[in-house]
């Protein structure tokens, strides 16, 4: 199990690295479908795994690229990350009160929309954006109520929530495509801190077994990824790659919606044997 984790983590963080993302989208499936965690527990493990990768990006990112002027965003991104702080925090609390199948569908609704932001973005690039001018009074409020979004969202599918702020940014306050990579590791790191923080003083992380085979060799193989992708981004077209893993995306969360549709069944079933 912990070789078959390393090489999931390595493919993972490959693609999260070339993206610019960190690649627990993908991740998810693998956990839940491979390795046959339960949904709680899996989106635990992505979220911790999804930390490890962030920083291997960041340092990645300012290793292989030159870091973009964000000071004009700041107030959006200030914004941004403070909410999404906020919002993780009660999203990992409201996390233990789903029942497995309910999670397992909300899971599947987040994957199709991340999947479809992919495609957008993929087809569009950066010619959809409010294209406002920097400093407007309604950035800051705006950042803040997308980053209560992103936040939840973050928590309830144990992702970093790049692949939602990366197109907040670029559509809604018109970054480019590398200063918005770059603010998306600002806003994800301290979020994804906060949820991780939260599952722990909760207990979330007393498996050991599964830390010691699953987490821990797939955030090392995450961190090669990572560094791999951002070193092979010049050479690979990116918005082909968008295309195919958020059709890959597409298709994960129509087989987790099955799967939730039939634990429900199962459940029913059982109940009127009663």
């Amino acid at each position: 199990m912990s070789l078959s984790a390393l090489g999931w983590g390595a493919a993972i963080g490959t693609l999260g690295g070339l993206i610019g993302l960190g690649g627990a989208e993908f991740r998810l499936p693998v956990l839940l479908g491979l390795f046959a965690l339960a949904a709680h527990q899996a989106v635990r493990l992505n979220l911790l795994v999804s930390l490890v990768t962030l920083g291997a990006s960041a340092v990645a990112r300012l290793g292989f690229g030159t870091t973009p002027d964000l000071w004009p965003h700041a107030h959006e991104i200030a914004a941004l990350t403070l909410a999404a702080m906020t919002a993780a925090w009660f999203g990992a609390g409201l996390l233990t009160r789903i029942d497995a199948v309910r999670l397992t569908r909300v899971i599947a609704v987040l994957l199709a929309g991340i999947g479809m932001l992919l495609l957008v973005e993929s087809m569009v690039g950066e010619a959809l954006h409010l294209g406002a001018e920097s400093g407007g009074w309604w950035r800051a409020p705006a950042g803040a109520v997308a980053g209560v979004v992103i936040g939840l969202v973050s928590s309830l599918l144990g992702v970093a929530g790049g692949e939602l702020i990366i197109p907040t940014l670029i559509f809604g306050f018109g970054l480019d495509i590398r200063a918005a990579g770059s603010a998306s590791l600002i806003v994800s790191l301290p979020a994804v801190a906060v949820g991780v923080l939260r599952h722990a003083r909760a207990g979330g992380y007393r498996d050991h077994a599964i830390l010691r085979e699953v987490a821990a060799p797939m955030a090392a193989g995450s961190i090669l990824g990572a560094i791999a992708g951002a070193a092979l981004l010049p050479f690979i077209p990116v918005g082909a790659l968008k295309l195919v893993l958020g059709a890959i995306l597409l298709a994960s969360s129509v087989k987790l919606w099955r799967k939730g549709a039939a634990k429900a069944a199962a459940a029913r079933e059982a109940a009127a044997q009663r």
